[in-house]
């Protein structure tokens, strides 16, 4: 599976205070969460319809549905798409528009006076994490309807949408998150839920620097927002800061020990090369789950980690957990299907992930199921994947419509299944904004693929330098060395590669198996 980057970790709608005799409820668990016993991480008024009432869009899945169809029309074709691309663009910047607008600022609320209250019986955070997303969304809009001025409702609705467009693929919910974060602000000016939550949408976005801004701004407000600390990690993370993401995991665990803190500090850990600390840490939070989607979280966690070391049948185990908790949970269903593929099960695995993509067609299992047919090779096997690789096209331009940022997604796919210098491109101005292992490798892969090897080896070496056990980067960096003469780190990256997952991708590890033998031949 891709190596995962924090900023895809759920979020929770919750209105974080600084602990009292009392905790709260925490969204998506029956109570605060516990340390394990005895343990912390570290320790081994009028106003215009609320967002989505609009026909057509009212979050519970029938525009999200729309969407998807729209995607796979405008990606039809496989090679036709690239012709039309312009005029596909167009499309789905107005599909973006249409279909994910709102009507939040027409008619905003200027009463003075009044403290926004909530109306007794209203949903509240945790209801909405531990219940159906899109129930919750247009409870909330109902309630807000009654009380407009309720300014933690509009926060949690905004990281609700967010929540959405994660789960969903649907990057039209993020204007809608803005507004509605930007009403609360409005209405309860420096609010600590709303700026955690202008933090969570701009790591969705992959605004890493902008997350890190609001994320300090919230904890100034609050030091205790579970939200805002969860999100500077994760901020610090994607930017490369790895000393810092620590120090932070440290406070974060320290002032709010819990499930979403925990999964942080375990991928911390990971980054580092210290698998077995970030394993005892994840096991530790599922022994603390009991919401089922803390559950679904924590397992999959738990699988793409034993996947990534190679552990197939732990990771099959792993998400038959998450699946039994939530056998909807998209990145369980994806994960599965990955480890059945390494595995050998092939024929799982196809129909798994087209399950998935018919679903939700996000890159990462486009591309996965695109490799997988291209690797089968039978009758329309290739047409096929090149319809997966143009839908990754057709994502990128939704999500570009709604203000994300998809640089690192467009320069990994294009590197193997579309324009080199495209790929250059993106991933160059990716490592602008961030020095992350993942933008490293990701430069050194495109500039490979553009014939630039001497360039790409020093991103190839910062990519595998922290210790993270990818074989993804092990591979990239063998290949490269083997391009610029290294024989000899060139075997020992690419038999690292395969000796850690040899199933890390279905034509990539083939390749790898066929340099690995051809230098061997050579000696």
């Amino acid at each position: 599976m891709p190596a995962r980057t924090t900023d895809s970790t759920p979020e929770r709608p919750d209105d974080d205070r600084a602990p009292s005799n009392a905790p709260e409820p925490c969204a998506g668990e029956d109570a605060h969460t516990p340390s394990p016993p005895g343990e912390h991480a570290g320790d081994d008024a009028h106003t215009s319809p609320p967002p989505g009432e609009h026909a057509g869009d009212d979050g519970t899945g029938a525009g999200s549905g729309q969407r998807v169809v729209a995607v796979r029309r405008a990606a039809d074709g496989g090679r036709r798409w690239r012709a039309l691309h312009l005029a596909g663009c167009a499309v789905l910047l107005a599909l973006a528009v249409t279909g994910g607008a709102i009507a939040v600022g027409g008619g905003q609320d200027r009463g003075a006076g009044a403290d926004a209250v909530s109306a007794a019986g209203a949903l509240s955070p945790g209801d909405l994490a531990r219940g159906d997303l899109d129930a919750g969304i247009a409870s909330l809009q109902k309630h807000l309807r009654a009380q407009p001025r309720d300014f933690g409702s509009w926060a949690t609705l905004g990281v609700a949408y967010v929540e959405q467009a994660r789960t969903k693929g649907d990057p039209s919910r993020y204007p809608q998150a803005q507004r509605a974060l930007k009403r609360s602000l409005q209405l309860e000016p420096g609010n600590d839920q709303a700026l955690a939550g202008q933090a969570a949408l701009a790591a969705a976005r992959h605004d890493f620097p902008g997350a890190l801004t609001h994320a300090d701004r919230a904890l100034k407000q609050n030091p205790y927002n579970e939200r805002a600390l969860c999100t500077r990690i994760d901020a610090l993370v994607e930017l490369g800061r790895y000393d810092d993401a620590a120090k932070a995991a440290d406070t974060a665990d320290d002032r709010r020990p819990g499930i979403p803190v925990f999964t942080r500090y375990a991928y911390v850990r990971e980054l580092r090369g210290d698998v077995r600390t970030a394993r005892g840490v994840l096991e530790r939070a599922l022994g603390s789950a009991h919401a089922p989607a803390d559950v679904a979280y924590v397992a999959t966690a738990l699988g793409q980690l034993a996947w990534s070391q190679g552990e197939y049948r732990t990771a099959l185990d792993h998400y038959a957990r998450a699946l039994a908790a939530d056998d909807g949970y998209l990145p369980a269903l994806e994960g599965r299907a990955r480890a059945q593929a390494a595995s050998g099960e092939r024929t799982a695995a196809v129909r798994g992930l087209e399950q998935v993509v018919a679903r939700f067609p996000l890159p990462g299992p486009l591309v996965a199921l695109g490799e997988l047919y291209e690797d089968r090779g039978a009758g329309g096997d290739r047409a096929k994947a090149g319809d997966q690789y143009a839908l990754v096209d057709a994502w990128t331009a939704l999500a570009r419509a709604g203000g994300a940022n998809t640089d690192l997604e467009t320069a990994l796919a294009a590197a193997d299944h579309g324009d080199e210098k495209e790929a250059l491109r993106a991933a160059r101005a990716e490592w602008d904004r961030r020095h992350s292992v993942h933008t490293a490798d990701a430069l050194a892969w495109a500039l490979h693929v553009n014939g630039r090897d001497e360039e790409a080896l020093p991103y190839a070496r910062r990519a595998t330098a922290t210790g993270y056990r990818n074989a993804v980067f092990l591979y990239h960096r063998g290949v490269i060395e083997r391009a610029t003469g290294d024989e000899r780190g060139a075997r020992a990256h690419l038999k690292a590669a395969l000796d850690l997952n040899p199933g890390f991708s279905p034509l990539g590890a083939r390749e790898a198996r066929t340099a690995l033998k051809d230098l061997k031949g050579n000696r």
